[in-house]
């Protein structure tokens, strides 16, 4: 038995290998997992025919090679996937190591299912996830409960006692 690269704690054969010697992705996240699998065992040829036709002519097949051949690929940690009918969004964080350092890239992939496989559409890398905006009151504001007293006098008197 031959763990699978992505992660999974299942055996190659029955979880990424089928994959990339071309049976059609269950889900969105299996096709996700089996291209990192591609990456770390240089099958690129799963990378190339598993691209949406619109983004096959930007595929950089000698630059992707190089990636993989530079890198030593250590993890894919998959943070969230949202399938909605025919397309998904995945976040995940892949780990390597390239020129002794170790690299975490975290993205946001796109894919899209045509006649019942699951093919890549696009990626952002490092995506930002909306920020809260936290407002700090002080003692002599307004209270934010509207009561039209000052914060000291109205919900900043909560402060537990010891």
């Amino acid at each position: 038995m031959t763990l699978c690269p992505c992660g999974s704690k299942r055996d190659f054969d029955e979880c990424c290998g089928p994959i990339i010697a071309g049976y059609p992705a269950p889900t969105a996240k299996a096709l996700m997992r089996s291209r990192y699998t591609a990456f770390a065992q240089r099958t690129l040829d799963h990378i190339d025919r598993t691209h949406a036709p619109e983004v096959r002519d930007d595929f950089n097949r000698a630059e992707a090679e190089r990636l993989a051949e530079d890198c030593e690929w250590q993890s894919l940690e998959i943070r969230k996937a949202i399938e909605t009918g025919d397309t998904a969004e995945i976040e995940f964080v892949v780990r390597f190591r390239r020129e002794r350092k170790d690299i975490t890239q975290a993205a946001l992939s796109r894919f899209r299912r045509d006649n019942g496989q699951w093919l890549y559409v696009s990626s952002d890398l490092n995506p930002h996830i909306p920020q809260q905006r936290v407002t700090k009151v002080g003692r002599n504001d307004p209270c934010p409960c509207n009561s039209g007293k000052k914060v000291k006098k109205c919900c900043g008197t909560t402060t537990e006692l010891k």
